[in-house]
């Protein structure tokens, strides 16, 4: 399962808003769980906007949360960057439309309840 940005900070902050279902997905250590790192590139990006300034802690270091959650990076490849560039949708939100991208192409669930990506053709579980 790949984290939308908002379900990795909900989970390390345990907010109640997190799904049940995903959190059940979360907590089965037999299932592999990923943060992308555009999720990192959005909660620094954010946190330095003044967007997100109760994740000061996490932004400082956001690949160790990573590590401390025990969940697995996923870098962006130029095979990611161009199939979210290339899908002709009107969305514009460079970090979901990595992200969507990313579930498609790894064939893998998109864990979020931002209706927005519910657009993309991809597995969305929230």
């Amino acid at each position: 399962m790949l984290l939308d940005t908002h379900i990795f900070l909900w989970w390390l902050f345990g907010d109640s808003r997190l799904p049940s279902k995903i959190m059940r997905y979360i907590e089965d250590r037999d299932h592999d769980v990923f943060v992308s790192a555009a999720s990192v590139w959005e909660i620094t990006t954010k946190y330095r906007l003044g967007k997100l300034p109760q994740a000061e802690k996490v932004a400082k270091h956001v690949p160790a949360w990573i590590e401390r959650a025990r969940f697995q990076g996923m870098a962006i490849t130029a095979e990611h960057a161009q199939f979210a560039g290339s899908w002709n949708m009107a969305h514009r939100d460079p970090f979901d439309r990595m992200l969507a991208a990313q579930a498609k192409l790894e064939h893998m669930p998109l864990a979020t309840v931002d209706k927005a990506l519910s657009h993309f053709p991809v597995e969305i579980i929230g």
